[in-house]
């Protein structure tokens, strides 16, 4: 079980970006986070994915509360959790060839033996061509880009997902087939998803169901994003 419990977070303690949050993601299960750019949806899934420290409350993983976050984290908790951000070109080094961003994880956890057949069999999958794993980010297009980011993210065999509107820069047809892959590998391995999103319709297909982010403003001034669960 992915666990968020009462997460206060943001970037300036006197200014939470969320407060009071709290979200569950079953092994097996697909969740969609559903709200309007700029609510907060995606600090908490930075949070849910251990790069951002909450200002208060708790994440737990698989029953272990998580104490630390991004490289200071336990290798045990840090690789169950593979992570899709929505601008491929910001989360990628632009001095990496494709081939290499998608070993980037395999390397820095020692196992660098995999790496050929890992990256082959993931290429493969996204729908990346050999000719593409040669180039680096400014020779693809954001599409192919955001395919060797997923390959990227599946690379270790994470237990849980966490896509941060990883779609939302792609055309329909590069949508349909990234869906696709993730609902394969989760199918495949029982993998949980947090999926984030403002696409009502996309989430509600590929979800189990979906979190509605509702805006509150209990003190008149100050606006406090919180997470509701509703089922559809």
């Amino acid at each position: 079980m992915l666990e968020l419990r009462d997460v206060t977070a943001g970037y300036d303690r006197r200014v939470p970006v969320v407060r009071n949050a709290t979200l569950t993601v079953a092994p097996d299960e697909a969740v969609g986070l559903l709200g309007p750019s700029g609510c907060g949806k995606s600090t908490l899934a930075r949070v849910a994915a251990l790069l951002h420290r909450p200002d208060s409350g708790n994440v737990v993983l698989d029953g272990a509360p998580v104490h630390r976050y991004r490289h200071r984290a336990p290798r045990a908790q840090r690789t169950a959790i593979g992570v899709v951000f929505q601008q491929p070109r910001l989360s990628a080094d632009p001095r990496l060839r494709l081939t290499d961003l998608i070993a980037e994880p395999l390397r820095a956890t020692g196992r660098r033996s995999s790496v050929p057949e890992r990256v082959a069999e993931l290429a493969d999958t996204v729908g990346l061509t050999p000719d593409l794993l040669t180039r680096r980010p400014h020779e693809v297009s954001d599409g192919q880009l955001q395919r060797a980011c997923l390959a990227r993210a599946l690379v270790l065999r994470p237990r849980w997902l966490v896509c941060d509107e990883m779609t939302a820069m792609l055309d329909a047809s590069t949508t349909a087939a990234l869906v696709r892959v993730v609902e394969d590998y989760r199918t495949a391995t029982g993998a949980g998803l947090l999926a984030v999103g403002h696409d009502r319709t996309l989430l509600n297909r590929w979800c189990d169901r979906t979190v509605h982010w509702d805006t509150v403003t209990p003190t008149g001034d100050t606006v406090t994003p919180t997470a509701t669960e509703a089922f559809v």
